[in-house]
């Protein structure tokens, strides 16, 4: 897909990005390393060892491994020409906190893994469930923050034309739906029925929905970053919640009608995540 600079435009699932995205609309081509490191010098966002994050190419394969790399050095890989990577640096610059936590447990469950002295090279070793969790959140993950506990509940138990339909007053008032994963954020350019996040949900009793969407991000990236860091945060993917992304009011036109609700090949019954 060609570069789009009114790309948040195309879909309200994009509505998270809009505040850093807002400076590439200028770019009449794809934002070079230099663009998008000048964004990130601007906002000072740093790894989780405190060391402000510097854009660099991609390394080899047989170098630093990719987490490693950025935690030990504060480098992130960014290929030019790429959806995937421009969503990466925009996560981080969206939601610095809670990407700097997932950098740093990735590193700390490998070198729990490996039993190696440091994780430094640790690319190609087999995963385990925590480095997976963390991974589907990452790249397909959302967070949804509620201040009703059985809002919540009716996504973790598939109770979708309950929780969207039956209570969309309730959701709209209540609930707030957020994409994190930056391969998601790539879908979210055409989107289509079909498309699901992997999401973190938290319960809170601070309703900050009617908050601008830039304090509203602020807030989810701190709850989401405490979830990630706790010692049982993410152990493994099943503790993230399937959730039909289009499902979501506001999200997709069709979804202002109730049959949109009966396909159950997009909102499936399925295992109760508890």
């Amino acid at each position: 897909m060609n570069w789009d600079p009114r790309f948040v435009e195309r879909s309200p699932m994009l509505s998270a990005l809009a505040a850093p995205a807002a400076s590439l609309s200028t770019c009449a081509e794809w934002p070079r390393r230099e663009v998008l490191q000048a964004l990130m010098t601007a906002h000072d966002v740093r790894n989780a060892r405190g060391i402000q994050l510097r854009i660099v190419a991609p390394e080899p394969k047989t170098g630093l491994s990719y987490e490693a790399r950025l935690y030990d050095s504060g480098e992130l890989e960014v290929r030019e020409g790429e959806w995937h990577d421009v969503f990466n640096v925009l996560a981080w610059l969206s939601y610095p906190r809670t990407k700097a936590a997932l950098n740093e447990r990735h590193v700390a469950a490998a070198l729990a893994e490996s039993g190696a002295a440091d994780a430094r090279r640790l690319r190609g070793r087999n995963r385990g469930r925590v480095r997976d969790a963390l991974t589907v959140l990452d790249e397909s993950g959302a967070i949804v923050v509620s201040t009703d506990a059985q809002l919540i509940e009716d996504l973790r138990a598939f109770r979708w034309k309950r929780l969207f339909w039956e209570r969309r007053e309730d959701v709209v008032a209540s609930m707030g739906a957020y994409i994190f994963g930056h391969g998601l954020f790539e879908k979210a350019l055409n989107p289509y029925v079909g498309v699901t996040a992997h999401a973190l949900t938290i319960v809170t009793p601070a309703n900050f929905l009617s908050e601008p969407i830039e304090r509203q991000i602020r807030h989810v990236d701190a709850l989401a970053a405490g979830y990630v860091r706790a010692a049982t945060g993410l152990d493994t993917p099943q503790l993230l919640a399937p959730l039909p992304l289009l499902g979501v009011p506001g999200w997709w036109a069709d979804n202002e009608r109730e049959d949109f609700y009966d396909n159950t090949d997009y909102f499936r019954p399925g295992r109760q995540n508890r």
